[in-house]
């Protein structure tokens, strides 16, 4: 199935989707490269092009973040929500069996990486600053696809699944801060640094 193809399904028809996903044979490094590496670009490239190129207008001044810092930010920022990617279904996969579920990693890593499809996509807003908040929406519906494909891939119990649910999703939030931190930290760095040259 080509990319764009499951991106729409996922996104219209989430039910029959995750199910075809939980039987499809593939691996983690398949889905890196035909999926998540492509797709996760878009907000990358949006924001790079919405904050160097297009900028922020306030009152009628328009705020542009230079183009190496930008382009520096972003590849960073790019890299370390991959490896997120990764560290999530770890969570979600170790926590399997506090909540009666089965451990499977490449079902986890389907889970988080699908169910970001909308947030992805939806990235393109980045382009237009000031309709980026627009993409909080997208994210929204990204966490009821998590909702419905995390207990059906890791074979939950209907009694457990909200809890598993909720315990993943907040530690997704907190590994994702932790990478806005991060990435802020090694600009805030370079900079200091540049100043001091």
């Amino acid at each position: 199935m080509s990319i764009v193809e499951r991106a729409k399904n996922i996104i219209l028809k989430p039910s029959q989707t995750w199910a075809e996903i939980k039987n499809e044979q593939v691996s983690i490094g398949e889905l890196y490269l035909s999926y998540a590496v492509i797709l996760a670009a878009i907000p990358v490239i949006a924001s790079f092009i919405g904050n160097a190129l297009i900028g922020y207008s306030v009152m009628g001044v328009t705020f542009r973040i230079d183009i190496l810092t930008a382009l520096g930010y972003s590849i960073v920022y790019y890299v370390l929500s991959l490896i997120g990617l990764y560290i999530v279904a770890l969570i979600a996969n170790v926590l399997a069996p506090s909540f009666g579920s089965e451990q499977n990693l490449t079902n986890a890593f389907k889970a988080v990486v699908f169910s970001m499809t909308p947030s992805w996509i939806a990235g393109v807003l980045y382009i237009i600053p000031p309709l980026s908040i627009l993409v909080i929406l997208a994210g929204i519906y990204g966490i009821y696809l998590f909702y419905l494909g995390l207990p059906l891939l890791m074979n939950t119990p209907k009694d457990k699944a909200l809890v598993y649910f909720i315990v993943v999703i907040v530690l997704t939030i907190l590994v994702y801060i932790l990478i806005g931190v991060i990435t802020s930290a090694v600009f805030v760095s370079t900079f200091t640094m540049r100043g001091m040259m």
